[in-house]
């Protein structure tokens, strides 16, 4: 039963291992980039569900109700074991409103920065995604060159008894790196297309959120301070 299930394995793996060979270093660079791709997009994907990319949107605008209507403590209370970037963006803006000492341009500042330094957590790992879409066809286009030059070689050593099968099987092994770097380049920059997307939709609600606490915090400043 072992040997049946390992069987088919070890085929395909000694296959994988024939066919990156065919190329050389530079396939064995291009594979190494596909593996640490695939690592990148899975762990990106992880880390926007842990900073709430996809979710965090009903509970900010909980507080945010709470908020208009005065309740500025509980607004801040319902955000403060919430970790998605909506809410923390959120509570940072009601918190920065609230303090005595910052005026309106303060708390502006103050809040510009905490969504600098949110957005730029979010961001992380964008550049290795970039990397790879770019340095993946090259890797590709090197290996082609590379395998060209050394088919010609061969070719020309020949001379006269060369044999044009041989010469088109180098070639077309040549290029085996050509094709192996735009499949990795493709996923990453459609990965990269879709992480700046979800970051573009992410930026605007959280903007759209300090919008109105910044413009709403005085009116429900002195609603709390007449209540009291």
């Amino acid at each position: 039963m072992e040997t049946m299930t390992h069987g088919p394995l070890q085929v395909a793996f000694d296959q994988l291992l024939a066919f990156v060979s065919m190329g050389g270093a530079a396939m064995w660079a291009i594979a190494i980039l596909s593996v640490i791709t695939v690592a990148l997009i899975l762990w990106k994907t992880m880390r926007l569900l842990s900073l709430g990319a996809w979710s965090g949107g009903k509970h900010t605008e909980a507080a945010l109700a709470l908020w208009a209507k005065g309740q500025t403590r509980e607004a801040i209370a319902s955000l403060a074991s919430r970790r998605s970037l909506r809410a923390m963006l959120t509570s940072a803006a009601m918190q920065a409103r609230l303090k005595s000492e910052f005026d309106q341009a303060a708390a502006e500042a103050e809040t510009a920065r905490v969504a600098r330094a949110l957005l730029l957590r979010a961001r992380a790992g964008l550049r290795g995604l970039e990397l790879a879409s770019t340095i993946g066809p090259l890797l590709g286009l090197l290996g082609t060159v590379t395998g060209m030059i050394a088919a010609f070689q061969a070719l020309q050593e020949a001379g006269s008894r060369a044999d044009p099968a041989a010469l088109a099987g180098g070639i077309w092994e040549a290029l085996l790196t050509t094709a192996a770097g735009m499949a990795v380049a493709i996923p990453a920059s459609i990965a990269l297309t879709w992480f700046e997307s979800v970051l573009d939709r992410l930026r605007h609600d959280m903007e759209d959120s300090a919008t109105q606490i910044l413009h709403s915090a005085p009116q429900v400043e002195s609603n709390q301070q007449a209540a009291e």
